[in-house]
């Protein structure tokens, strides 16, 4: 069989081999209740499926993500072994710096949220990304900084009540 697009075969690939390795995974986590023997979902998968959905567990969605990512990589990869593309659309050069910088920034970002809270790491975790880009301008930078720190606090302090700290440990 002929590869037919470099691209979209090592990017479907890639998108198989994650969805795949985060399903068995997410196997490790609680789906939801289970049923008893005389519950009718015992025996019908759609009674199951209504009562996971009604009641998820920890591993519902990270599940059904990452099936849903390597059905996508399948599709993908199919595509790339039956439609033919311009030149085989060939990959290039990998780019190594976005790479590394977004790894670092990432790293940094879990390293400061504890001793210096949300609103000063995802600012810096902005401003850190931003180089990863060829083209690099600070109004942009601060606009998406203050966008995002609001929109950080907003959804997973506000909202989901989870207890990440929002100001430095000094101001605590």
């Amino acid at each position: 069989m002929k590869i037919k697009s470099e691209r979209d075969f090592w990017s479907g690939m890639m998108f198989l081999v994650v969805g795949v390795v985060f399903a068995i995974g997410a196997t490790n986590y609680s789906m939801g209740p289970a049923c008893p023997p005389n519950d009718p979902c015992a025996t019908s998968l759609w009674a199951r499926l209504s009562q996971l959905s009604a009641h998820p567990g920890a591993g519902y969605f990270p599940l059904g993500l990452s099936i849903l990512v390597a059905l996508l990589g399948a599709v993908v990869l199919f595509k790339s072994l039956t439609i033919e593309s311009d030149g085989g659309d060939p990959i290039g050069k990998f780019a190594w710096r976005p790479l590394i910088v977004i790894i670092v920034a990432i790293a940094l970002f879990g390293a400061m949220l504890e001793p210096l809270g949300l609103a000063l790491s995802v600012p810096v975790l902005i401003a850190v990304t931003s180089l990863a880009g060829d083209e690099f301008h600070w109004k942009g930078v601060v606009a998406n900084a203050i966008v995002l720190t609001i929109g950080s606090w907003a959804i997973f302090i506000w909202g989901l009540k989870l207890t990440i700290p929002l100001w430095p440990a000094f101001v605590r």
